[in-house]
């Protein structure tokens, strides 16, 4: 690629508002496969500069007829992607008409064919591929849309209310629907196939009855009814928390296989991948059923948190997305259990967030630059962005922070907005000053800090000092306000009443300065401190914890997460002092005797005992290495499971026969078969007797949680069982795709020399599809993610395995491809052969020709 054909960067700084906007459009699609015309009648009203032209945006389109008030028109130019009209009159109707092919577009954004039907994805910038348009999100229009087809297609569907239908003359049939609330493009959607539809319905808290209707393809009825609880749940906890209501007489949802996200918001019509509303007992797991209910309630979230107020611009995608997610994750914890959800969401910050904020694509939460807008759907924007919406809240209360929401939708109701807006109706309704606290939208990496502690026993007065540091690779951030949540407790495990010189001091503290000491009064002895409680801020901390200390919060501590922690935190140290050690470490005594405690008392949440047993993951514990030491992480963790394995295994037998599954999808079910699963885990590595009939019994369970609990554990232990069983899932389940997914990731994570000959093998699969994302990125995307010892080979064979698919990918859906190359992001951690191996393969693909937008910014950020 030469420097001038390079894409070119977009900055934020640069946004300028549009010289038009489109008050109405009128869209008339005639769907055949190759051939689709797409009639676009847009009412424009000029609103900049009198002479400048109307610039619309458009991709792989052959443009039929172009007219203005009905008149055809010569005075324009097509330069690249865009179509240029000059001397426009300053209000005019503007009709323009193309043709695109569904069937060839496999890409998945825009409009294409997925599995016998039409499906659209626009978001970010897919409406451009339907039609030449306005494709930018401060740009709002009512839609009215009628879609032609062939009757073959029974469900013809579309954004906001149906308002006509009937025949064509010639034995075609059509739909028109008409969305009465302003969008931007990108909220569009068209469907148009033949479905299975769930329906049911939903009265709102004013009283108002709406349609609920969810259209899956045939013979998957059976798995929606999950999906369809969940949306009602989610209506209703909205309602309840919020005081949002949904506005529409219909809300649908359309589940679809070849899908590029988990799904997506559009307006009254939220297109889903199938894996995130499918489920029964018999092919979905626990987790499965959580994901979907939390991804559910997201998009239905996002009517009023992204549609109803919307981005003025793609670099303000946090003020939709991080919102919305902070909105699900408190959706999912006052439904479930708050210390799990907490959990599950600091693993994704401490891991990939983390890592992305250390690496070469760091970015602020509301990024400055970008090529590709479709690469800053990222952790950063997300869950960093969820993060920060969840300190807003902790500064706040619930309670200003409520009224915060109310007067953001009362100024912003219909408008397309940005960061800055929700931060100044936070901070006029509540009264606080989030001056500062406005940098955590515009800075970039992980904040780290040092936490010192000393206690003076004379004064009985203990004190806390808090520096904060400069990411490594951002070292001209500012101090940030941070809020720094804490609990002190005495040598009995007690919690401590903080107060300083007679007044009471809450437990969060406020951390503005590069270096603040807080002081504590009558204190007897000294405490432990519970620090960054709860994860109150996404930071890097560093303290002097021992041991001691850190068992003592796992024991007593009064927030499940921070005991999670602890627990995490003693695994962490105990590993860094192996690989220190010129000596071979066990765990100790006292973290063996902890663990024994809960596996034997089983005390409070069985699915939180499973998790306080787990040992951090790869990715938790490179990143505390700046150079990450792969085979004595792999050798350490190993030894350290087989360690917990043997000293326990009468423990674990004893545990696991102990607990009866009801079956059920209640809470205490889930946690009964959390816990049983992780004790086959560790069952499995002492090869035992029991362990070899216990693994043989859930995997003749109707329940797949169980199914996959006991393959799960044969595979990550090389069990003789292994591939008796596998063999025998994929004759069992090869008609369902979807569960074969399971099958290919369990296949992804075999540790034995050939693991990839086999997976190279599995390409030919029946059930395998390249063009499909959930198939490639179940087989190796969970191989580059999971399987550690064979992906970081040191003759780099695992490294060739996902360059040769990216480039492969980079031809049939760039989108996926990006996605995919995130492992490579970080080459330069490692050592000298494996981070000259992960070069390679990125010099190969910044080689080709044709190389996409999506993969050429990632790449060319990863080698600079």
């Amino acid at each position: 690629m030469t420097e001038s054909n390079k894409p070119q960067a977009q900055y934020l700084k640069d946004y300028k508002a549009p010289d038009f906007l489109i008050n109405h459009t009128e869209l008339t699609f005639d769907l055949l496969p190759l051939s689709t015309k797409v009639s676009a009648l847009l009412t424009l009203t000029r609103v900049g500069d009198k002479k400048a032209p109307l610039v619309l945006d458009g991709i792989d389109l052959r443009l039929l007829s172009l007219s203005v008030d009905a008149v055809d028109i010569t005075d324009y130019e097509i330069i690249g992607e865009q179509l240029i009209i000059n001397n426009l009159p300053d209000s005019c109707r503007l009709s323009i008409v193309t043709e695109i092919s569904p069937e060839t577009n496999t890409s998945l954004e825009g409009l294409y064919l997925s599995g016998g039907a039409y499906c659209t994805q626009c978001e970010a910038q897919g409406f451009r591929k339907i039609t030449y348009y306005m494709d930018r999100p401060d740009v709002l229009s009512t839609f009215d849309v009628t879609i032609i087809a062939d009757k073959k297609y029974p469900q013809l569907l579309s954004n906001g209310n149906q308002i006509d239908s009937g025949e064509t003359q010639n034995g075609r049939h059509f739909t028109k629907w008409q969305d009465p609330f302003k969008k931007p493009s990108y909220l569009f959607a068209l469907v148009a196939g033949d479905f299975d539809v769930l329906k049911d319905s939903y009265v709102t808290q004013s009283g108002r009855d709406v349609e609920l209707a969810l259209f899956v393809d045939k013979g998957n009825l059976s798995k929606t009814p999950h999906a369809m609880t969940s949306l009602k749940k989610a209506m209703q906890w909205d309602e309840a928390r919020f005081n949002l209501e949904y506005d529409l007489d219909i809300y649908m949802i359309v589940a679809v296989d070849f899908f590029n996200m988990g799904a997506m918001e559009n307006k009254g019509l939220n297109i889903f991948n199938s894996k995130c509303v499918l489920a029964n007992q018999e092919t979905a797991t626990d987790k499965d059923y959580h994901t979907i209910e939390s991804i559910v309630g997201h998009e239905y979230f996002h009517n009023w948190t992204g549609n109803r107020v919307t981005c003025r611009d793609w670099f303000q995608l946090s003020l939709k997305e991080g919102l919305t997610v902070f909105r699900d994750q408190e959706f999912s914890s006052d439904l479930g259990s708050r210390a799990l959800n907490r959990i599950d969401a600091v693993k994704v910050m401490r891991t990939h967030q983390f890592s992305e904020d250390a690496g070469p694509m760091a970015h602020p939460i509301r990024p400055e630059k970008v090529i590709e807008m479709n690469n800053f759907y990222t952790v950063t924007v997300y869950d960093k962005g969820a993060e920060v919406i969840r300190m807003m809240h902790t500064l706040l209360g619930e309670q200003n922070f409520q009224k915060g929401m109310t007067l953001y939708f009362e100024r912003h109701d219909g408008q397309a907005v940005t960061c800055d807006d929700f931060l100044s109706a936070m901070s006029d309704a509540s009264g606080i000053n989030l001056a500062q606290f406005k940098r955590w939208y515009n800075q970039a990496g992980t904040p780290r800090l040092n936490a010192l502690q000393s206690f003076d026993k004379d004064s009985n007065t203990y004190s806390l000092t808090v520096e904060q540091l400069a990411p490594l690779n951002q070292p001209n951030n500012e101090p940030l306000h941070i809020p720094f949540a804490i609990e002190l407790l005495d040598a009995n495990g007690h919690s401590i009443a903080l107060e300083y010189q007679g007044k009471k001091i809450v437990h969060v503290l406020n951390v503005t300065q590069s270096t603040q000491t807080f002081n504590f009064d009558n204190i007897s002895s000294k405490p432990v401190a519970v620090l960054l409680e709860d994860f109150s801020a996404p930071c890097i901390l560093n303290q002097q914890t021992d041991e001691h200390a850190l068992l003592h919060i796992m024991r007593f501590a009064r927030s499940d997460f921070s005991r999670w922690d602890a627990q995490q935190q003693l695994f962490i140290n105990a590993v860094k002092a192996n690989i220190k050690s010129a000596e071979s470490i066990a765990l100790s005594d006292e973290i063996i005797n902890a663990l024994r405690v809960l596996v034997v008392n089983q005390q409070g949440d069985l699915a939180l005992i499973a998790e306080l047993l787990k040992l951090p993951s790869f990715d938790t514990l490179a990143g505390e290495f700046e150079v990450i030491p792969v085979d004595e992480i792999i050798k350490i963790t190993q030894q350290f499971e087989k360690q917990i394995a043997d000293s326990l295994c009468s423990e674990f037998i004893q545990c696991f026969e102990s607990l009866f599954d009801d079956g059920s999808v209640s809470a205490n079910a889930v946690a009964i078969r959390s816990l049983k699963q992780l004790c086959l885990h560790y069952l499995a590595k002492t090869q035992s007797i029991q362990a070899a009939g216990f693994i043989k019994d859930a995997a003749s369970s109707s329940n797949m949680t169980n199914v996959l609990g006991a393959l799960s554990a044969a595979v990550k232990a090389s069990h003789e069982v292994c591939d008796e069983l596998l063999n025998h899932f994929d004759s069992q389940w090869r008609h369902d795709v979807l569960v074969m997914d399971k099958w290919f990731a369990l296949q992804a994570m075999q540790t034995s020399e050939n693991a990839i000959e086999n997976i190279k093998a599995l390409y030919e699969h029946p059930c395998f599809d390249f063009s499909n994302p959930n198939r490639v990125r179940a087989l190796v995307g969970s191989f580059s993610h999971f399987n550690t010892p064979q992906f970081h080979r040191a003759d780099g064979q695992g490294y060739s395995l996902l360059g040769d698919l990216l480039i492969k990918l980079n031809a049939i859906n760039p989108q996926n491809a990006s996605r995919m190359l995130t492992p490579f992001m970080s080459w330069k951690r490692y050592d000298k052969v494996r981070s000259r191996a992960m070069k390679q393969q990125l010099e190969r693909i910044a080689a080709l020709d044709g190389l996409s937008d999506d993969l050429f910014e990632k790449v060319e950020k990863a080698l600079a």
